[in-house]
């Protein structure tokens, strides 16, 4: 079995951004990843010379997939390919997540090896508070993660999947919340329901460049930053409520809470990455 990680990049009319990032991700961990590109309803003519997967229907093109689409149609593509159980890990990105000039996906692996619960592995931003509580110990486990950067154990991903439901609307998130406000307390909440660790690690670091948001909505063909923000919050909220009953944004996160003092209950072996 290849211990190989499957790296997901999505693009959306950003070639060149997202190119470099794949030359980086080549150029660094060749060895230890494949690398697919989707194609968030990008305009013909700003496909990234890596593509993998187009999504072209037309609410695609209109509206692009955002992070929780896009991940669920290159997953569940592998699943319909059959190339799903080639990979041990699978590493989710936008094309705006910035790494460092060295290692990414090895470091990964190897932590995944010397925690053998953790179902979900996020490098840390320097910008990021948890930065500053990752000191005496690289890596502790965490019941709210954000979600621009995630490396994720096949085995977890295969525990809670909807294999009836493989495409991108379903497969590992909820793709009914659009923009995606909540969606990781529901997949780490998941984690801890089924004895799976989330964690977040300083011996990778990476961070996410805000400005093609912030500068490039247009090219995007997305709402400007101030207006996406309101919009993501708003419908997400009401996602919440919907789905779960929630009113805000610490009901959802307490209940992810919850699970993760179950887990650590379950498994006091591994209380030593408790905050």
């Amino acid at each position: 079995m290849s211990a190989k990680t499957a790296t997901i990049i999505l693009n959306r009319n950003l070639p060149d951004v997202t190119n470099s990032l794949v030359e980086h991700l080549q150029n660094f961990d060749s060895e230890n990843t494949d690398i697919f590109v989707v194609e968030s309803g990008s305009d013909r003519d700003n496909l990234s010379k890596y593509c993998t997967w187009y999504a072209n229907w037309d609410d695609a093109i209109l509206n692009g997939l955002r992070y929780a689409r896009g991940m669920n149609f290159a997953l569940s593509n592998l699943w319909k390919e059959g190339n799903f159980d080639n990979y041990e890990s699978f590493f989710l990105i936008s094309n705006d997540t910035v790494l460092r000039a060295e290692k990414t996906i090895k470091p990964l692996q190897d932590i995944l090896k010397e925690h053998p619960r953790v179902g979900i592995l996020s490098p840390c931003s320097s910008n990021w508070g948890e930065y500053k509580l990752l000191n005496k110990k690289e890596t502790l486990y965490f019941w709210f993660i954000h979600n621009n950067a995630y490396f994720l154990r096949r085995e977890f991903i295969e525990s809670i999947l909807d294999k009836d439901k493989s495409n991108y609307m379903h497969f590992l998130f909820d793709g009914t919340n659009f923009r995606g406000y909540g969606l990781e307390h529901e997949l780490i909440a998941k984690a801890y329901i089924n004895n799976w660790a989330a964690a977040i690690t300083k011996k990778v670091i990476s961070s996410e460049n805000e400005s093609h948001l912030l500068n490039k909505s247009d090219l995007i063909k997305t709402e400007p930053y101030e207006s996406n923000l309101r919009l993501y919050i708003e419908e997400g909220k009401k996602w919440m409520k919907r789905k779960y009953g929630f009113n805000s944004h610490w009901s959802m996160q307490q209940y992810s809470k919850c699970f993760y003092d179950l887990f650590f209950e379950a498994n006091p072996e591994y209380l030593k990455f408790k905050l």
